[in-house]
């Protein structure tokens, strides 16, 4: 009877390359490795404050001694609170008057600034400048222009023989100065944004476009402005997102007054943390505007998505 030999085990030959478990196990290892640091920071400087935040929503607390647990509470008289309704109509309205008017108007310069003229990077710098400077020093800057007494644009209009503007004391006013600080501010980088998405317009389009008799409207309706749109949108939804962030300009600026004429989300928790020392509160309202963003971001990226599947 014969017996099968054995079969041979092949050695490993030096050079061939590992076995694809044990690649697959280092690529791993490799990768969290290098998202680590940034998970690390995602998680101590967002994830758990957010979660603290979420928590704190369902406490009464002032900052100091115990805490009470009120569950829902916060939340049912957030949404009867009047204030809160103000500060969300104020914030939409400031959105909706900032967003449109900065996207036109750095479209406008980044269209000027992508043509050939002298001194274009030094015209660059000075639009881009105000966006990069403290919004605390905007702000300040903002009181001394808008001042109804001394300011400089109310000296410019008596000085025209016509009456000054109630930047301070009135609602239309105070709104006035907000939004046309915070479009000077902006402005810049709309410009860059949108001067990247001009220089990756291939040249081709807009010279077949000529070729076939389109002139310089029509070549920015038809062909520049759709090349753009994925631009614009991502520069809406950041803009949106921005709007109901803010604070140091209009804390600074308005304070929110007069009244609650100019009172954003984010002032309104301020306030309501640090001045009624209603933590659990303003805790309540800071859940409220993240979820406002969420679904923004949420309907941003369902955008994106849809027009990358339909490329």
């Amino acid at each position: 009877m014969t017996t099968a030999a054995p079969a041979a085990v092949t050695a490993p030959v030096p050079g061939d390359p590992p076995p694809r478990r044990r690649r697959i196990s280092r690529d791993t290892v490799a990768a969290w490795g290098l998202l680590s640091p940034n998970l690390v920071v995602f998680g101590v400087f967002l994830f758990i404050p957010l979660l603290a935040t979420v928590w704190l929503s369902l406490y009464s607390s002032s900052g100091f001694g115990p805490r009470e647990f009120v569950g829902a509470d916060n939340y049912t008289e957030l949404f009867g609170d009047s204030t809160f309704w103000r500060a969300t109509a104020n914030t939409g309205l400031y959105a909706l008057l900032t967003v449109p008017v900065s996207l036109a108007l750095g479209l406008g310069i980044a269209l000027a600034m992508n043509r050939p003229l002298r001194g274009r990077g030094v015209l660059r710098g000075i639009y881009y400048v105000p966006y990069v400077i403290s919004g605390v020093v905007v702000a300040v800057a903002g009181r001394w222009i808008f001042n109804e007494n001394v300011g400089v644009v109310n000296r410019l209009l008596r000085s025209a023989g016509l009456d000054g503007v109630p930047w301070q004391s009135d609602a239309v006013g105070a709104m006035g100065s907000l939004v046309l600080i915070s479009i000077w501010t902006k402005v810049g980088f709309v410009m860059v944004v949108y001067l990247a998405g001009l220089q990756s317009i291939p040249k081709e389009y807009l010279e077949a476009a000529q070729t076939d008799g389109a002139g310089r409207w029509q070549r920015l309706r038809y062909v520049v402005v759709p090349l753009l749109k994925p631009t614009t949108i991502f520069l809406v939804v950041l803009g949106v997102i921005e709007s109901f962030q803010v604070f140091d300009v209009v804390y600074v600026l308005t304070g929110g007054g007069p009244g609650n004429a100019t009172e954003m989300l984010v002032t309104y928790a301020y306030a309501e943390g640090f001045d009624a020392r209603r933590q659990g509160y303003a805790a309540t309202i800071g859940v409220v505007t993240y979820l406002f963003i969420a679904v923004l971001t949420a309907l941003w990226y369902r955008r994106q998505r849809a027009q990358e599947a339909d490329l």
